[in-house]
């Protein structure tokens, strides 16, 4: 299957009932454009022997600085189209796929196409009629009227700081939807006014002071152009670039208040009385496990005990390893791994991670859940307060890369979005009319 889109173009060869491969075409005129735009940027900077800085000749830089040109183009084309095309179309064509694509191969020459080779696992579709008449048993809240009362507070206050709230202006810990386009040396769009999207947290340290900078105080729907060095670190990190962006504000999702009616949404709710009820799931504990999780749990169990999954070992051995760089980093580790059943318990806790996501994708496949702009606020929204955090099942996407808050492509935290609302889905259905 082959597509077209902003003169990109997406491939997908199947060459076993497990595996395939699929490929981003990145046509050769925005390779040149780059290349040429690269080369005026290190021209701008560069003293040469023989020359006075900044006059050294364009087709000298091309020619000696070519590996460094090109290095920085197979980064700047992954960030700005590939990663972002790759998951739409993936997401549009509904293929099976088990994990992530995994980057094998990048091409990239001067006068050609430039092209990004990706493994994929591909899983083998899972029969899920009827699952949603599965019996299930929702877990039940403690029944502590503390509880009730610190629910009330939980809505008293983010209540109030939404009254509060100046929505004028960009602050601290908000999350920014962005769209960046970069110029060329006349400052106008390179690439037929492409542009890419981007969601990006203000950080409040002082190593996210060139995020602050650009964003600071600006309002939504505001555009300006910029060369601020955060752009140009999060696109280039084997030359200094000194382009120019032409970034346009989106939206905005403030950390200044917990915002209700996304979070209605975002859970089907439908009167006060279902929303305290939702909240009241990451209130209650039993066994250090709150009512939400345990729910999720439970569900996903179920699913799966009806449902057969073929893992492949490879995927395992890559989440065995994720787990354990998580738990390195556990003050605990060491205590941990002196149990005799450590690596056991690992690689259960790594396959059963593996089939969970493997049958989100299905299960979204299968019901034709998609994700959209307010899907992936109100999963923002959820991450805003260490309690709401707890409504989130699945992995969140990393956001801070050396300490620094990092942007993240629209494509790639749509898919986390969809596993979540995937999961909410399931439960929402299972425990219809039952919970409440």
């Amino acid at each position: 299957m082959e597509q077209k889109h902003c003169s990109l173009e997406f491939s997908v060869k199947q060459v076993s009932s497990h595996f395939g491969y699929a490929t981003i075409t990145v046509p050769e005129q925005y390779v040149n454009l780059l290349y040429t735009q690269a080369s005026h940027a290190q021209q701008s900077g560069m003293h040469t022997n023989g020359f006075i800085k900044g006059a050294t000749p364009l087709d000298y830089i091309k020619q000696n600085f070519q590996p460094h040109l090109l290095e920085h183009i197979k980064e700047f084309f992954f960030k700005y189209f590939v990663i972002n095309w790759l998951y739409q179309e993936l997401q549009s064509h509904k293929l099976l796929i088990a994990g992530d694509p995994r980057l094998t191969d990048i091409s990239v020459h001067p006068n050609q196409d430039a092209l990004y080779s990706f493994s994929l696992t591909l899983s083998q579709p899972i029969s899920l009629q009827g699952w949603k008449r599965l019996p299930f048993r929702a877990p039940k809240r403690k029944n502590y009227k503390d509880l009730d009362k610190q629910v009330k507070n939980f809505l008293k206050d983010e209540i109030k700081a939404s009254k509060d709230y100046n929505d004028s202006v960009i602050a601290l810990n908000d999350w920014i939807c962005f769209s960046v386009c970069i110029l060329d040396s006349e400052k106008k769009e390179l690439f037929n006014e492409y542009s890419e999207k981007l969601w990006v947290k203000i950080g409040a340290e002082e190593a996210d002071s060139p995020l602050q900078k650009m964003f600071i105080g600006k309002k939504i729907k505001e555009s300006f152009i910029t060369d601020n060095k955060f752009l140009q670190d999060y696109f280039s990190s084997h030359i200094d670039a000194h382009y120019n962006f032409k970034i346009t504000i989106l939206d905005v999702a403030p950390h200044a208040f917990f915002n209700f009616n996304h979070f209605k949404k975002h859970f089907r709710i439908r009167n006060n009385q279902e929303l305290h009820l939702k909240l009241i799931e990451v209130f209650s504990y039993r066994n250090d496990m709150s009512q939400r999780r345990t729910t999720a749990e439970d569900t996903l169990k179920l699913l799966l005990s009806r449902h057969t999954i073929d893992v492949p070992n490879h995927l395992i051995l890559r989440q065995q390893k994720s787990i354990l760089d998580d738990i390195h980093s556990n003050p605990d580790y060491q205590v941990y791994k002196m149990q005799n059943d450590f690596h056991d318990k690992v690689r259960l806790l790594a396959v059963k991670q593996v089939k969970e996501i493997i049958l989100m994708h299905q299960l979204a496949c299968y019901e034709n859940i998609t994700v959209n702009d307010e899907d992936i606020k109100g999963y923002l929204n959820l991450t805003k307060r260490p309690r709401t955090q707890e409504f989130i099942y699945f992995e969140p996407p990393m956001t801070k890369f050396l300490g620094q808050e990092a942007p993240l492509s629209a494509a790639l935290i749509a898919q986390c979005c969809l596993r979540e609302k995937t999961l909410n889905h399931a439960i929402y259905y299972l425990t219809k009319q039952k919970a409440y």
